[in-house]
């Protein structure tokens, strides 16, 4: 998946905001932390606001749908 495509996908889950849509990001950066790494998860998650909106903080990592603080993995 390109950054691109992530934003676009991120930005319409961040648009619905919620329990659900938190899971579909999750997911979304879960792709992207592989495909991209971890810088590529804090920009987005900065550019797009999800600390405010799904709670996800940089340096969060995400792996198999599973959002974890580098402390916790």
């Amino acid at each position: 998946m390109t950054l691109g495509r992530a934003r676009e996908l991120l930005a319409v889950q961040a648009g619905f905001g919620g329990f659900y849509n938190g899971n579909s990001a999750k997911l979304i950066l879960s792709e992207v932390q592989k495909e991209h790494g971890q810088a590529a998860v804090d920009g987005l998650i900065r550019e797009l606001d999800l600390t405010r909106i799904f709670g996800f903080e940089p340096g969060t990592v995400f792996t198999g749908g599973l959002a974890m603080k580098p402390k916790d993995y």
